[in-house]
């Protein structure tokens, strides 16, 4: 038998809001890797909790920000507020909120 090679199942999904644990945040996932792809030197220098690099990590609009986060799933829970997330960047990626969840755009990016 060959070897099967698992994709490790992401808890969260593109257009859904979070709360960061460790800095207190909110934002909206843009994105999912389904395993840590920046660079070694990034996540020396910027993950210092050492998360697991072989676990889901987010791209993150982050609320009343103008930037983008990489954060690995241990630090992300589900964010209860249900509110639109404030950022410039937000109509780039998403067209509506409904329900506490933002829908892609149509379009590619």
């Amino acid at each position: 038998m060959g070897t099967v090679t698992k994709i490790n199942r992401a808890k969260f999904s593109i257009g859904e809001l979070v709360h960061h644990k460790l800095f207190n945040y909110r934002g909206v996932i843009v994105d999912v890797d389904h395993k840590f792809k920046a660079t070694e030197e990034w996540y020396e220098q910027v993950a210092r909790s050492r998360p697991p690099k072989n676990k889901p990590w987010y791209h993150v609009l982050v609320h009343n920000h103008e930037h983008l986060t990489y954060v690995a799933e241990q630090n992300l829970e589900p964010d209860d507020k249900n509110t639109p997330i404030i950022h410039p960047a937000i109509e780039h990626f998403f067209n509506k909120f409904v329900n506490g969840h933002y829908t892609r755009n149509k379009k590619s990016h």
